[in-house]
């Protein structure tokens, strides 16, 4: 069981964000066991392929060498990533990490098992071979998750969409135990159902949320207490991830409507804004806003502003439609 203490500076404090080094970092785990990871299995595949080729698996091999699966993953190589945050950025992030606490944190994972063969010259020279993790996740990331990276993030926003609204509607309180079956509010703290047993004071920091694709059973703590206080949850709906984006062959209602319009209606079952339809569908900026007017006008599609943003999603008139031509 891990706790995690809260001020109300920390109740304030709570922020959701997607993180790019996250999905990077993480996908390793995907890709060495994915049986357990069966959901992303188009996605394996490729990546396998991509895996194989030389020029890539020498320079990944340091990040192939610290993401083992069973093992607890060192705190610098998942920052606690704030809103809007890009990879260039976390990358830097991490290549500013100090050969102390690079050290201090890949200690923390030994509890479980020795660390890699590349993990102990890490250890032992972690000024000198920081710059090659780095290059890796960039590798990485370039190589087998950018090309994927709009469907990604396009899920992982709307889910941070969705809870930012729990969070505004329920407090903290019940924005945790919302959050994932194992965790509870009680009193001033969140206490999570896990094998981690974590103990944290957040002493002001607040904690950063970040949903992922790529863990699916807890909700994984940062190991050290002096590092900033952050999170990776489940995201809601992974098994949408990987399925296909446009209306599906011989859609009856794309007949009617138009392809394009059909395919953002088969998308918008969960609250999207007009950026997440544009990298869902590769069609342009424009072009969605236009479907989507049209579709609005119709009593299809409902939008609400969040902050900055406008999410469309479908009306019952659209589930209607839908489940009518066989795509809901």
């Amino acid at each position: 069981m891990s706790e995690l203490r809260f001020s109300l500076a920390d109740v304030a404090g709570v922020r959701l964000a997607v993180s790019p080094v996250n999905e990077t970092v993480m996908s390793m785990w995907a890709l060495a066991n994915p049986v357990r990871y069966a959901v992303h299995l188009p996605w394996i595949d490729r990546a396998r392929v991509t895996l194989r080729r030389p020029e890539v698996a020498d320079r990944v091999r340091p990040l192939v060498g610290l993401v083992v699966p069973g093992r607890w993953l060192p705190d610098f190589l998942t920052p606690a990533a704030r809103p809007n945050v890009e990879m260039a950025e976390q990358l830097d992030q991490i290549a500013a990490t100090p050969p102390a606490v690079v050290a201090q944190d890949l200690l923390a994972t030994t509890w479980q098992r020795p660390l890699s063969p590349f993990g102990r010259a890490l250890l032992a020279d972690p000024g000198g071979l920081l710059p090659q993790v780095v290059d890796a996740v960039r590798v990485w990331y370039d190589e087998a998750i950018a090309s994927d990276w709009p469907r990604m993030r396009a899920l992982l926003d709307a889910d941070v969409a969705y809870r930012a609204a729990q969070l505004a509607e329920s407090g903290a309180g019940g924005f945790f135990e919302q959050l994932h079956p194992s965790l509870r509010w009680h009193g001033d703290r969140v206490v999570s159902d896990d094998t981690f047993e974590r103990d944290f004071d957040l002493r002001g920091r607040g904690l950063a949320l970040n949903p992922t694709v790529f863990t699916e059973q807890h909700v994984l703590w940062n190991l050290l207490e002096d590092s900033l206080p952050a999170a990776a949850y489940p995201v809601r709906a992974v098994g949408t991830l990987w399925e296909a984006t446009g209306p599906p062959p011989g859609d009856p209602l794309a007949r009617v409507i138009g392809p394009g319009r059909a395919a953002l209606l088969h998308l918008l079952e969960t609250a999207l804004t007009t950026t997440d339809l544009a990298r869902l569908t590769g069609m342009s900026a424009g072009n969605v806003s236009q479907h989507l007017t049209a579709l609005h006008a119709a009593g299809l599609v409902s939008r609400s502003r969040q902050g900055r943003h406008v999410r469309y999603r479908n009306t019952e008139v659209a589930a209607v439609l839908l489940r009518a031509s066989g795509g809901g």
